[in-house]
């Protein structure tokens, strides 16, 4: 069964009357969207207050069995673990909201933490020890039943996989282009991409691969390096990666955009793998073994 959490912000405040306590369908109060036979539950969230007023919402799509229910908790509460996770890989962002996950029994199974991260609503799930287990997925109201949970011209149409954020080589402003030739001479850009924002982020490689943040107009912001193992950086598809990486991605970001991926070798062998993803509108580098094993990931932006 499901619920919906409706988390409103004008000035990035929480509606608490959305905030309901059980799993239950007959807990839905009388605005919220039930959603079809997945066994989730939804958390709605808004983006920044429009100059008009108006508020705009999202919904964080997190699993709830019968019999289970969310109680908010202060920030105070959460496991050390929780806090450092996310000032290490969100580095920057506000903290909206928490969640104790409890059972049936009221013990806690986990946590649920909703940030904002450049302006965007991001929901991560923890397990009860704080251990990171996965990016929660979003969706616009009209889209919780939707196949795909988009549509097109939608905040997440993305997620067709046609890759209308990706600019071309060519057409990056004049200001990018002369900063990278200033600044990063030796790179050889492989691809950009310009996310909802207006931000750009431009793929290179250069003995390791980086991605690069510009404004709108191309005023630099922060340059990563991706997590990364040394030697010959050669691109591969998504279908070309491990199994095991596959899935450790459709678990973990679910319902995420595969943006490019690169293998890493040394006297012809493969060392590892970094894919850059794009799960609800930030995008992540996220680095695999040969086999396939998570190694560790980075949020870009």
């Amino acid at each position: 069964m499901k619920t919906t959490i409706s988390l409103r912000r004008a000035g990035y405040l929480l509606l608490a009357a959305a905030i309901i306590a059980s799993c239950n369908k007959n807990g839905l109060s009388s605005s919220a969207v039930p959603v079809s036979s997945s066994n989730t539950i939804a958390v709605a969230a808004t983006s920044t207050v429009s100059t008009s007023g108006s508020t705009d919402s999202v919904y964080l799509m997190q699993p709830c069995q019968r019999g289970e229910r969310r109680d908010s908790v202060a920030q105070s509460a959460l496991p050390s673990s929780i806090s450092s996770y996310i000032s290490t890989n969100y580095n920057g962002s506000t903290f909206k909201k928490a969640f104790a996950l409890k059972n049936s029994t009221s013990s806690v199974i986990g946590y649920v933490v909703v940030i904002y991260y450049n302006d965007k609503p991001v929901g991560l799930q923890f397990d009860s020890a704080g251990k990171f287990v996965k990016v929660l997925e979003q969706r616009e109201k009209g889209d919780l039943d939707a196949p795909g949970g988009f549509h097109h011209g939608g905040r997440f149409e993305g997620r067709d996989g046609e890759h209308r954020d990706t600019i071309a080589l060519a057409s990056l402003p004049a200001a990018i282009t002369s900063y990278f030739a200033s600044n990063y001479s030796s790179d050889t850009v492989v691809r950009a991409f310009a996310n909802r924002d207006g931000s750009i982020v431009v793929l290179s490689k250069n003995n390791g691969v980086y991605a690069t943040v510009f404004t709108s107009t191309g005023t630099f912001v922060k340059r990563d390096e991706l997590p990364t193992e040394r030697g010959s950086v050669q691109g591969v598809e998504l279908s070309a990666l491990p199994s095991a990486a596959a899935n450790y991605l459709s678990l973990t970001y679910p319902n995420y955009v595969f943006e490019k991926a690169f293998s890493f070798s040394e006297n012809g062998s493969v060392k590892g793998y970094v894919v850059v993803i794009d799960a609800n509108n930030t995008k992540y580098a996220v680095e695999f073994d040969p086999a396939g094993n998570f190694v560790r990931a980075k949020t870009i932006h």
